[in-house]
């Protein structure tokens, strides 16, 4: 993974998923035509399902579609790389770049398109995956399938929509068990997705320092966790408490996220690690981020992966007020807490 300095010019990358029903169209259709002043280009499965209103197109040819808001839309056609080259042909026409994925689709193949392509790479960079979630029937959705829990598992940013269809009291029990596979994700509420869309699509939402500043004392107790007790409510300790049980689906309901913090590292111990670690447990791997401290390094690296692609950069310099920390972040299944741990403060710099 050579380290490249992030180029200005790389447009920032959201992709947008959520189970059918949740209100993604509604969302999508709220970027294509209202007046929000940011130009997005969006990129949907169907350009029929966002159903847009005619009079707002101001001119389409064969592939993409002008709004008079600004946005462009462009179907996939095939190819999720090719459709984003075909856009790129039109940089400069919009400041960011959202991907839709259908209903039922695992967000991670989407993602990792922005990793693979090095043409793509060089243009786009991902900025958050976003799940929009239906409020009332999330939880039955995460417990018949395994993709809903991916999906709320692999998001930065959650939007739990249909609000007004629940009570208080079954909101909160959405929101704690939406916790408790991914306690990273910025939470937002809202009725027919009207929510403030820079809150959704935030330039930078794929935010690490604010992931990893979430809770900076929780190594302190945190590998008790997995000898909590399946109702314990310690709200440290949720990250690494293993929700199986409580549902008797062994096999799809054990996403939990594990958080590890060392000093400086050697990247000579560090990378090879890692690189293993994700060949060898990619497919368990939903997301991994984190911010390290090399030995002799005065830049923050950045890293993320998303099953067994991973790719790191340097960031910026450490600030003096700062302390040089190594936080590390999985998200995934059936995952060894105690083996992460052990090896990576094995990668400790002497």
């Amino acid at each position: 993974m050579p380290a490249t300095q992030e180029t200005p010019a790389q447009i920032p990358v959201t992709v947008l998923t959520g189970y059918l029903g949740a209100g993604k169209t509604t969302l999508l259709n709220r970027i294509l035509t209202e007046n929000h002043g940011q130009r997005y280009a969006v990129i949907v499965n169907e350009f029929g399902e966002v159903g847009i209103d005619n009079d707002l197109l101001v001119e389409s040819d064969e592939e993409i579609f002008e709004m008079n808001n600004g946005c462009i839309c462009c179907t996939v056609r095939g190819d999720l790389i090719r459709t984003v080259q075909n856009l790129m042909k039109r940089k400069g026409a919009f400041d960011a770049i959202i991907v839709e994925t259908t209903g039922v689709a695992d967000p991670a193949p989407v993602a990792q398109t922005f990793f693979m392509d090095d043409d793509v790479r060089a243009a786009a960079k991902l900025d958050a995956v976003v799940a929009v979630v239906d409020a009332r029937h999330v939880l039955q959705r995460l417990e018949d399938t395994q993709e809903a829990e991916d999906q709320v598992a692999f998001a930065d940013v959650i939007l739990i929509n249909k609000t007004d269809l629940v009570s208080a009291d079954e909101l909160s029990a959405v929101e704690a068990r939406i916790r408790s596979i991914n306690p990273y994700a910025v939470l937002h509420h809202s009725e027919r997705c009207g929510v403030d869309i820079a809150k959704v699509l935030d330039r930078g939402a794929f935010d690490l320092d604010r992931i990893l500043s979430l809770d900076p004392h929780f190594l302190e107790h945190g590998h008790h966790a997995h000898e909590c007790s399946p109702d314990c409510d310690h709200d440290h300790d949720h990250h690494h408490h293993d929700h199986s049980h409580d549902h008797g689906h062994e096999e799809t309901h054990s996403v939990k996220s594990i958080s590890l913090t060392a000093g400086d590292l050697d990247p000579e111990m560090f990378f090879p690690w890692i690189n293993q670690v994700t060949q060898i447990q990619g497919p368990n791997i939903l997301r991994m981020k984190g911010i390290l401290a090399f030995k002799d390094d005065p830049q923050r690296y950045v890293i993320q992966g998303v099953h067994m692609i991973v790719e790191g950069d340097h960031q910026r310099d450490w600030k003096n007020d700062e302390p040089r920390e190594s936080r590390l972040v999985f998200i995934g299944r059936d995952l060894n807490w105690d083996v992460l741990k052990a090896n990576f403060k094995a990668c400790a710099a002497e």
